[in-house]
């Protein structure tokens, strides 16, 4: 992990929806909760513009953050997000803390490296279907990654890229896997048009 991601909150004893709208409408605050760990559930509120700005960050999704609640550290991740239906902010936040030593379950981006240079895309002229855009990983927080890479660079025509197939960091397990479930990632065909000119061909020459 590169980077360190810090955010000041207050723990809030007023409750309810009421008290969510009203932090949402008067302090321009988001409501959030606190869960796991050896401690009780912690009702918090954070700056809602400063929440904004560290979520601009695809990196904060899957790392540790360091919330200093009155003063107090807590380290947690993002569990959910529940945000507006139509204007997209962040309505309420869920985190769940991280315990030295403990391993933890995160949702990880996927980053696809040399897909425009792969033998099935350069060579062969297809076109990259993405299935999964994040994979949910287990792992130490001190091994927990900004990003998985999935490099396309021998992937040929009509291969498809699983979970085995990824090379994952030191330390790192995929939640699917470890449940026998080998989804696939993304695949390499040709754009559905040529595919159809193609086809049509074969059956005119017969």
């Amino acid at each position: 992990m590169t980077a360190e991601f810090t955010l000041n909150a207050e723990a809030r004893s007023d409750l309810g929806k009421g008290a969510s709208r009203r932090l949402r409408r008067n302090a321009s605050q988001v409501p959030a909760v606190i869960y796991g760990g050896d401690k009780a559930p912690l009702s918090i509120s954070l700056v809602a513009k400063d929440f904004a700005k560290l979520l601009e960050n695809e990196a904060a999704f899957s790392h540790v953050l360091n919330l200093s609640v009155d003063g107090k550290k807590e380290n947690v991740l993002i569990k959910a997000l529940q945000r507006h239906p139509a204007k997209g902010y962040v309505l309420h936040a869920d985190f769940i803390r991280v315990v030295a030593g403990q391993k933890l379950t995160a949702h990880v981006p996927l980053h696809f490296i040399n897909e425009a240079t792969s033998v099935g895309v350069k060579q062969k002229g297809g076109e990259v279907l993405h299935s999964l855009n994040e994979v949910e990983v287990s792992c130490l927080p001190k091994d927990l990654p900004e990003f998985i890479e999935v490099d396309f660079a021998n992937v040929d025509l009509d291969q498809t890229v699983h979970l085995s197939d990824i090379k994952l960091p030191k330390g790192v397990e995929l939640v699917a896997l470890a449940h026998g479930s080998d989804l696939p990632v993304a695949s390499v065909h040709l754009p559905r048009v040529r595919a159809e000119d193609a086809a049509e061909g074969e059956s005119t020459a017969e």
